[in-house]
């Protein structure tokens, strides 16, 4: 009886196979173009002896956002003018399995981010945590392995640590040469939202359009007073000119002079 029972509630080969190729095919919500769109400041910060300078700098965030009774997804990509990132670099994903009322961060294969140190990777989970706790903020959280290449110096490493328990997640080493780490948090509860606001700084489409006219203006004072500069020059030159020739005059005279005084003298 056993057995019989078994082989009743025990699903299909094919039925066992199907759902494996489905878990190992992308989620069709992960193929969604973004909907939305933000931009961003990251302020100028002094150079760093390992990621070398760091100015002022625009980026555009994108966002997309979908919800079903089982799940809800939302993805934050950045975007950086003239520059071709690898797939899946500047990327945050968040997944929230409402059955097992788990979330999970991702993706996968890690946060990788352009340009680096630079605010955005707190600024990206600080987002994708408030998202989270507006909805699920009992739900647990998926914690996972840091991968060896995300720490390939000490300072990489420190960077990282400090990223990931400033948003609240705890840190475990598994080895004393602190090479292999696992990340992880009780509740979406226990997460902090917030970042560095000096370092990013979100733009409305107003105060954007309002830098760009601030700028135009200054540009504007700018070519005005080198137009003066240049006039200034100009008259500068022409008096410099005048002057040069007034002195060359004098020095003729001067050497006419003292030839007729030595001649004079020479009778």
């Amino acid at each position: 009886m056993a057995d019989t029972d078994t082989e009743q509630t025990a699903p299909p080969p094919e039925e066992t196979a199907v759902a494996e190729v489905n878990e190992a095919l992308p989620h069709p919500w992960s193929a969604l173009p973004d909907e939305q769109w933000r931009l961003l400041r990251l302020a100028p910060l002094p150079a760093d002896r390992y990621t070398g300078p760091r100015p002022l700098r625009f980026v555009q965030m994108g966002r997309l956002a979908r919800h079903s009774p089982d799940q809800s997804f939302l993805r934050l990509t950045i975007n950086l003018h003239g520059i071709l990132t690898r797939k899946n670099d500047n990327v945050l994903e968040v997944w929230i399995d409402h059955r097992r009322k788990e979330v999970r961060f991702g993706p996968d294969r890690g946060l990788h981010l352009e340009p680096i140190n630079r605010g955005l990777g707190r600024f990206l989970l600080a987002q994708g945590i408030a998202w989270a706790q507006q909805r699920c903020a009992h739900y647990t959280v998926e914690g996972g392995v840091l991968g060896i290449k995300d720490a390939l110096s000490e300072d990489a490493r420190l960077r990282r640590d400090h990223f990931l328990k400033a948003q609240g997640f705890d840190l475990d080493y598994t080895d004393p040469q602190q090479a292999k780490a696992t990340y992880s948090a009780p509740r979406v509860s226990s997460l902090r939202g917030d970042w560095n606001k000096e370092k990013v700084q979100t733009l409305e489409l107003l105060d954007a359009a309002a830098m760009l006219e601030h700028a135009d203006h200054n540009l504007r004072e700018q070519d005005v007073q080198i137009v003066k500069l240049q006039q200034r020059i100009d008259a500068l030159r022409r008096e410099d000119g005048t002057q040069r020739f007034t002195i060359a005059c004098l020095v003729a005279f001067c050497v006419f002079q003292a030839g007729l005084f030595i001649w004079m003298a020479s009778r």
